[in-house]
């Protein structure tokens, strides 16, 4: 059990170098971004001069933070 416990929580995060903490705050606030660039995206949709390159800006910036994290 011990094992699975240390798979399924600490393994991951340990890979980039955070704690469970750490990771777990970080993936909440990328999951927060990512809410905000679908929310952007989504009033895009209907209303196009609103939020031109919101969404894409996010997602950018998210990848860039994220791009070889742990390497």
């Amino acid at each position: 059990m011990t094992r699975a416990i240390q798979k399924l929580f600490f393994e991951h995060p340990a890979k980039v170098e955070e704690t469970y903490s750490e990771h777990a705050l970080f993936a909440f606030g990328f999951s927060m971004k990512l809410f905000a660039a679908a929310f952007a995206a989504l009033v895009h949709a209907f209303i196009p001069a609103f939020f031109e390159k919101t969404a894409s800006g996010i997602i950018r910036t998210l990848y860039e933070r994220t791009h070889n994290r742990g390497h």
